[in-house]
């Protein structure tokens, strides 16, 4: 079996935060032998603080540059998964970067399904002391477009191994 994933130097997990591309994305790691990054946990790390002491202390625009930076490096890597910031392919650099470089796979899940994994998070700044229903469509709306350009959308529903396979039996051939 070989993996094909059109040329590509690296696979890159998108969707709304809450979506598994976390947890998905170190369990494929692990069955492909490929390195796994987070590019929020690479931000935190940069920054030296967490993105919700960011966004409280430094704003959203200096996150959005921070993840720019750090996304645009890894994407240098070569056989690394990379799990983005469910806001970052709204900026157009690193959205032609993983056109170039990545295999984009679309994790997608359904908003009810998002609240209720989201509903007692108290580390994500979009959705602190916010309608979790309403701020998720809200942003579901403005990202669409750019989760569905993916080379292939996962439905995510259901449990982390059946989504790995899924992944699996899509990026390999025979």
């Amino acid at each position: 079996m070989s993996l094909s994933i059109n040329n590509k130097l690296n696979i890159t997990l998108c969707g709304m935060m809450g979506s598994g591309k976390t947890a998905i994305g170190k369990s494929l790691a692990n069955k492909i032998n490929y390195k796994f990054f987070d590019s929020d946990k690479l931000i935190e790390k940069k920054a030296k603080k967490s993105i919700k002491d960011i966004f409280n202390e430094d704003g959203e625009l200096f996150f959005r540059n921070l993840e720019e930076q750090v996304i645009i490096n890894l994407l240098d890597e070569k056989n690394i998964i990379i799990s983005l910031g469910g806001g970052s392919l709204a900026n157009k650099n690193i959205r032609k970067l993983i056109k170039k470089n990545s295999y984009n796979i679309y994790l997608q899940v359904k908003i009810d399904i998002l609240v209720k994994r989201l509903k007692n998070s108290k580390s994500r700044p979009l959705i602190i002391n916010k309608d979790l229903n309403i701020i998720l469509n809200e942003l579901m709306e403005k990202r669409i477009k750019f989760y569905q350009k993916a080379d292939l959308i996962i439905d995510n529903q259901n449990s982390l191994n059946e989504s790995v396979k899924k992944i699996i039996n899509n990026i390999y051939y025979e």
